[in-house]
């Protein structure tokens, strides 16, 4: 039985920053990733934003960790080299009816600290002439990143203080000993590790995870509900200089405009709940993009989709209930000493990532 300190289960972007901030806290980590490499899930499988806090109700975490974040990701991509551009974007009414959900968005930011300036239809069109508005809200804090790079940089960084990545590693069981300490057994196998902290950061699979911890109370493990994200790709150049948002939809943020460091444009994601994880893109939903995105891009030619790729969304409410907040319990929550669930860890998670990392670490600290 090998004895470890730390143990982070999951190694998207989240993980890794947790992962990283145990590190440079001087404890022994040890990241287990069931893939074959690091950030093959919703990490690598979204829109590249780095946003600015503006959706979530005043004093959520996700609220008060996505403004934490940016100014933390904002300073590490500086640091650390990691590509980024601070783009900005416009959430976009498209009818006069929208005008009063641009109010309650500009107040919804306010109350978490983040301004954004109102533009009349011909403001907005001085920036970006091919779009179709009766005003929009600017995000100047709102940037993109490459978000390879900078789990990349996350994993070098916890590397360098010692952390120890494990890839094709399925944690398959855990037991909580007498003295508090859990022990892990991987890839069907008897337990072979003893961890004195366990992080559950597996994402979608983080409720399935904590089933797997014998004698876990089961009232605090959320039912998985899994919200598939298209993206559909733009051939030729786009004409557009920043993100284009309309009024969000239940859900999500409704088939936005987003830009690669490259300038290449993408939109999506739109929103289809499923059962299972699936990956691959439907050529027919671009039907749906097209009556979506000409709302605010008339010009929109036919035939210039083409199927990108797929994320999904880790949620755990179902779909006719309100979106949750982040579910980032630890003893206090559960009871249990040393481990920690996160659940629930959608968008802005990317964004709030070194801030989520910091708050999970004070949880066992």
């Amino acid at each position: 039985m090998d004895d470890v300190d730390v143990v982070v289960i999951g190694a998207g972007v989240v993980g890794l920053a947790i992962g990283r901030a145990f590190a440079f806290a001087r404890r022994e980590v040890l990241i287990l990733e069931a893939a074959d490499t690091f950030g093959t899930g919703t990490s690598s499988r979204n829109s590249e934003v780095i946003h600015a806090g503006i959706y979530y109700p005043r004093g959520s975490l996700k609220a008060r960790l996505c403004v934490a974040g940016r100014g933390l990701l904002y300073e590490f991509c500086e640091q650390h080299a990691v590509p980024y551009r601070r783009c900005g974007k416009l959430i976009v009414a498209t009818s006069e009816s929208q005008l009063s959900e641009l109010e309650k968005i500009q107040q919804a930011a306010r109350a978490n600290g983040v301004s954004l300036e109102f533009f009349s239809r011909a403001q907005t069109l001085t920036l970006e002439p091919q779009l179709n508005c009766e005003g929009a809200l600017h995000s100047p804090l709102t940037g993109i990143i490459d978000s390879h790079a900078y789990m990349l940089a996350l994993l070098g960084q916890a590397e360098s203080r010692g952390a120890t990545l494990v890839t094709a590693t399925s944690v398959t069981g855990m037991q909580i000993e007498t003295g508090g300490a859990i022990r892990i057994a991987i890839n069907n196998e008897q337990p072979t590790l003893r961890a004195r902290t366990v992080i559950n950061s597996a994402g979608l699979h983080a409720p399935r995870v904590a089933r797997l911890i014998e004698g876990f109370p089961t009232v605090h493990v959320p039912t998985a509900y899994f919200a598939k994200g298209n993206y559909f790709t733009l051939s030729g150049r786009s004409p557009f200089e920043r993100l284009i948002y309309p009024v969000p939809e239940p859900g999500g943020l409704g088939v936005h405009l987003t830009l690669d460091l490259a300038g290449r444009a993408r939109f999506g994601p739109d929103v289809q709940w499923i059962d299972q994880c699936d990956y691959s893109v439907d050529p027919q939903r671009a039907d749906r993009f097209y009556a979506a995105i000409r709302a605010y891009w008339p010009d929109l030619a036919a035939g210039a989709l083409q199927p990108g790729y797929a994320g999904i969304r880790p949620k755990i409410t179902a779909p006719t209930e309100a979106a949750a907040d982040f579910r980032v319990a630890g003893p206090q929550t559960h009871g249990i000493p040393g481990i920690v669930n996160l659940f629930g860890i959608e968008s802005p998670g990317l964004t709030a990532s070194l801030a989520l990392a910091n708050y999970v670490v004070g949880l066992v600290s």
